[in-house]
């Protein structure tokens, strides 16, 4: 059974449970399978040899989700070839695509971890109330170690862009 984690986070001021572990710097990225846009497979190894950010949101339909997006977006046009940005949430695959196309998202891909949570339940970010991920940004290295986690402690608060991409730019 997978671990929980009761109230590590809150959404509206309630706590939620987190189901997986807690990742934390200096520790091994878990591989996961989630899916891109047109539904075909993303995984931890297919990212290999790049600086990873997975940015983790609950719905890219929400405002602060959009947000975002928007930002890791902005910021990705300014980062060498060698960072990855990704995208994760629990929308389908052609409800991220629809968002990407009417909000001009073309440099961070998205990921749908609709199927099977692999992502959620490998990062400790899936709250089993809802089915959802969590807020959070998770910045890993070439080598596939973690170096930067926010686990959002209120889900409808933004994350620490800044702190993330100061870590994102020393890797690059």
């Amino acid at each position: 059974m997978a671990q929980e984690r009761t109230g590590a986070i809150t959404m509206r001021g309630n706590p939620v449970t987190l189901v997986g572990p807690e990742i934390k710097v200096g520790d091994k990225a878990p591989n996961f399978t989630s899916l891109e846009a047109l539904g075909s497979p993303i995984t931890l190894d297919s990212l290999k040899g790049k600086v990873k950010v997975f940015n983790v949101v609950l719905s890219v339909d929400t405002p602060v989700c959009d947000a975002q997006t928007r930002r890791f977006n902005e910021e990705a046009a300014k980062l060498p070839g060698d960072v990855a940005i990704l995208t994760l949430s629990m929308d389908l695959p052609f409800a991220q695509k629809r968002y990407c196309s009417a909000a001009g998202i073309d440099k961070v891909k998205t990921a749908s971890d609709y199927r099977d949570a692999s992502f959620g339940q490998a990062y400790g970010i899936l709250i089993k109330e809802h089915r959802l991920l969590g807020r959070a940004i998770f910045v890993v290295d070439k080598n596939d170690t973690v170096q930067y986690v926010e686990y959002v402690k209120e889900v409808t608060q933004h994350p620490d862009y800044d702190a993330a991409l100061a870590v994102v730019k020393k890797l690059a």
